[in-house]
């Protein structure tokens, strides 16, 4: 999910993109894939080296957070990414964090930060991907699709427990 959204967000223009995380091969393949527009970030799980080292990666103030991470035991890469947007900039909640989140109240007053929570996607969302697909601004060359008939539903299932990973698609074609 989170490479997708790196490639989505390029795809809208984000002059850069700042990935943090804890699989150092995911960062890497972002790298690979994407170039110098990308610039990821392992996450050491301390909340203060992270914003610090969020802020340095990036090429100049932080405009919008995106929090897309999964479900995680404690909320400490959330609330640093929080930390790192410019003034009058936006953090999006859309992960799965499953615990509190205690954010710095003073630090968001005092740089007027917007705060969204957002389950899932707009409505639109697919529609407009559609369309970047069809501008030519978002390439699906990152992603390899393996497509099985309806007859063949355990198999996808099975496939799709196997390649669970980034840029990779299992899709069931119903109509074969």
């Amino acid at each position: 999910m989170a490479s997708a959204a790196v490639a989505v967000a390029l795809a809208m223009g984000a002059g850069c993109v700042v990935a943090p995380g804890r699989n150092e091969a995911g960062l890497a393949d972002l790298t690979r894939r994407f170039g110098p527009r990308v610039r990821t970030v392992v996450l050491s799980g301390e909340q203060e080296t992270d914003q610090h080292r969020m802020r340095q990666a990036a090429p100049g103030p932080i405009d919008k957070v995106l929090d897309i991470l999964p479900p995680l035991p404690d909320a400490a890469p959330v609330r640093a990414a929080a930390q790192t947007g410019r003034p009058h900039g936006t953090v999006v909640l859309m992960g799965g964090l499953r615990v509190g989140l205690e954010l710095n109240y003073a630090h968001l007053m005092r740089h007027s930060i917007t705060i969204r929570g957002q389950y899932m996607y707009p409505r639109d969302a697919p529609a407009r991907l559609v369309a970047l697909v069809r501008a030519g601004l978002l390439q699906l060359d990152n992603w390899t699709v393996t497509t099985f008939p309806l007859a063949q539903a355990n198999e996808a299932v099975a496939q799709a427990a196997r390649s669970g990973r980034a840029f990779q698609t299992t899709v069931l074609l119903p109509t074969q």
